[in-house]
């Protein structure tokens, strides 16, 4: 599964970039393959572990922010490995013919 995130601390003011790579710490050191853009940190890998590094990444920012906001999308498509690169490499298949 793959699994697209953003972490928000409310509260904090505007500048929320190093509350944000606390979460970013947490997916790296995970292990699981990852991407991070201006919006949001793609994980993959099985259900349970995934959920256990989103919960681990909330909880970093829970630890220093009053309030956080959660985004999830999930893609479950069990049997699918290496979707984060071999989605992406399709679409740009698909825009170099």
């Amino acid at each position: 599964m793959i699994v697209a995130f953003s972490v928000t601390p409310l509260g904090v003011g505007e500048d929320v970039g190093e509350y944000v790579a606390d979460a970013v710490r947490v997916v790296r050191e995970s292990g699981l393959p990852n991407r991070t853009d201006a919006m949001f940190t793609s994980i993959e890998g099985e259900w349970d572990e995934v959920m256990d590094v989103v919960r681990r990444a909330v909880a970093a920012v829970e630890a220093r922010a009053p309030r956080v906001s959660l985004v999830l999308k999930a893609d479950i498509r069990p049997g699918v490995t290496d979707g984060l690169t071999s989605k992406v490499e399709t679409v740009e298949r698909h825009l170099a013919e």
